[in-house]
């Protein structure tokens, strides 16, 4: 059976906490140190992007400050232009996309 918008929001909701967990208490500077950390880090967020990905339009539209698809685009650059990765904007996507993508998926979910 495919995944459904619940099992999607959860694969977001549980991959934005892993890489909360890895990342506590990290700088910038730590983070473009750690290539192991960086790695694990861009596979979260593709399991992200692909995630919200697969969420239909109808709960998007709940979140219209998102930018859906800069999501994807941001996961086609990692699986397909990972040498060009700048760690600087990953970090970015991290401190301020996140946290509001988050708070959307906990909203959904709670309902």
């Amino acid at each position: 059976m495919p995944p459904t918008v619940e099992d999607r929001l959860l694969d977001i909701l549980e991959a934005i906490a892993d890489v909360e967990r890895i990342l506590f208490a990290k700088t910038l500077e730590q983070f473009t140190a750690d290539q192991m950390l960086r790695l694990a880090t861009e596979r979260l967020l593709e399991i992200v992007c692909e995630a919200s990905r697969n969420l239909p339009d109808s709960v998007k539209q709940d979140a219209p400050d998102i930018n859906w698809r800069k999501m994807v685009d941001f996961a086609n650059r990692l699986r397909h232009a990972y040498h060009a990765t700048d760690v600087v904007a990953v970090w970015e996507i991290i401190e301020k996309h996140l946290p509001p993508l988050k708070s959307f998926v906990e909203g959904r979910i709670r309902r």
